[in-house]
């Protein structure tokens, strides 16, 4: 199974799901995997499973707002492309009329 290394910032919809799904009420201590990286740093991450690859989400600041405040998140988001959508009305735009008179030919 693959194994990423990733900052919640760059999580997909799915993989962010999953992260609120299993966190639904923020990580603890006992969620948290700790270990170096190549460089030697200490880095604190949760895991979440997809079918294919184990995510280990960097803990941050951000992170536990993030968990916090995804649904609220999502909800405006979708709100924002629904307006987008409902502004945009195709039987509105004008329609074109092109000039299509033999006689005023002027391609020459």
């Amino acid at each position: 199974m693959l194994r990423k290394l990733v900052d919640h910032k760059k999580l997909n919809l799915d993989v962010a799901s999953r992260l609120i799904e299993r966190y639904p009420d923020g990580y603890g201590d006992e969620d948290i995997i700790v270990f170096k990286n190549i460089n030697g740093e200490i880095i604190e991450a949760v895991e979440v499973k997809t079918e294919d690859t184990i995510y280990l989400v960097k803990i941050s600041k951000s992170l536990a707002n993030f968990i916090s405040n995804f649904e609220e998140n999502m909800e405006k988001e979708l709100q924002t492309k629904n307006t987008e959508i409902a502004y945009h009305n195709p039987a509105q735009e004008p329609e074109l009329n092109l000039n299509t008179d033999e006689g005023d030919n002027n391609w020459d």
